[in-house]
Order: C-alpha cells, then structure tokens, then sequence
C-alpha cells in the first residue's frame, strides 16, 4: 500500500499570520486548562486520547510499555485504560513520579536510557507487552533537518525495543518528526504491523511537524 505511495508532508509549514496565531493559542490554552481540570500533568495526554477514540489499541487488562513516559500524562491515560488487571511501565531520562487515579492500572516508572546496551535485556523480565507507546523528542535546536534526524532516531530505536518486546497482535503508537527519512520509518513499521495509520491530534500544534505513527496487530517476531 505505502509503497508508491507519495508521502505529502501533512502539515504545510508556513508563517501564520497573527489572528492565526492567536487561535493557535486559544487551542494550546484550552488543552493545557483542560489537562489541569483533569489531573493530568500535560496536555499532550490528549494526543493519545484522540487516537485511542479513534483507533481503540489500548484495552482492559493490556500491558504497556510507555517510552519516553516525563512527565506521566500518558502513563496515567494508559493505566486508567488498563484498568485493576494492567499495568504500565513507563521509562524516561527523567525520574517521574505520579500517583495511578483510583481503579487505574498499576504504574512502575523507570529512569534508564533507551539506548543503553542493556535496556532491552533489562525489560526481559517484564515482556511481552500488549502496547508499546513513545512520545520520545529530541531537544529540538531549531534546524529541522538535524531535529528531524534526531526524532527519527528516536523512533527508530522504539520501533526496534517494540518488535522484541510486544506479543503478537499488538499495538505501537510512535511520536516521529516529519522529513526526509519519515517514509521510510512509515516503511519500516509496516513491516511489523498489518495495519499502519499516520495520525495528526488535534491537539498538535497545527504548525508543528510533529505527526504520530500507528502500528496495528503486530506480526510478530521474525
């Protein structure tokens, strides 16, 4: 399907004029007010709520692996979606702390670094998992070029600890920054899932390259 498929970049990136730039802010605003009003540390919780509405990947009793986890946001939507019989294991550079909401899933938050030799030997003990998420970025220096490479790194290596980690038939959802090389991660995902949807939150930043790739049913080890 994908593979002459020519990939538009979705978000066309252009100066906004600056009533454009005053809605971007009334919706930035409205989504960090609504996070507050519901006990979630950041607003990019909905950037997970929009696709799990729409797509339905996380479900009762799933183990989930969330990367890139700082502060919590979706560590905590994870658990609530997983319930008293899930779990969530989040992993960042940062140390995270957060108290799971009543019913939710249990949460156990890691500090390590993804691209340690003994990341993925570490988490033996903890696999398979139903749902492996990543809201990985890269410190962004403002040259789209290097932070998009970066971004892609970043995937690349989520991708990798998703394919040695999830159990047949699940799900990989992946923050990734537009670019030269995003079709070919797309490509690269599709290798592993039966299913690959690219998703755009309403929450993101119109503006922004940031976009979040999809991987349905996992077909498991090779």
């Amino acid at each position: 399907m994908w593979d002459n498929y020519n990939f538009p970049e979705i978000v066309q990136h252009f100066q906004l004029p600056s009533e454009s730039c005053s809605i971007v802010k009334k919706v930035q605003d409205y989504y960090f007010k609504k996070a507050k009003q519901e006990n979630y540390p950041a607003r990019s919780i909905y950037k997970l709520e929009e696709a799990q509405q729409k797509h339905h990947f996380l479900k009762s009793g799933d183990k989930v692996l969330d990367l890139g986890c700082h502060p919590g946001s979706w560590s905590l939507y994870a658990a609530k979606i997983s319930g008293g019989n899930g779990c969530v294991v989040g992993v960042d550079l940062q140390k995270t702390h957060i108290v799971p909401s009543s019913g939710g899933g249990r949460i156990e938050f890691i500090c390590a670094d993804i691209f340690d030799a003994d990341f993925i030997p570490f988490l033996s003990s903890k696999i398979p998992f139903q749902v492996v998420v990543s809201d990985l970025a890269p410190k962004t220096t403002g040259h789209k070029f290097s932070d998009h490479l970066k971004s892609i790194e970043l995937s690349r290596r989520a991708l990798a600890i998703a394919s040695q980690s999830l159990s047949p038939g699940g799900h990989f959802y992946c923050k990734v920054f537009q670019g030269e090389d995003f079709p070919d991660f797309v490509k690269e995902v599709r290798h592993y899932f039966k299913k690959t949807k690219i998703v755009k939150p309403k929450s993101s930043r119109v503006e922004s390259r940031e976009v979040f790739v999809l991987g349905l049913e996992f077909k498991g080890a090779e």
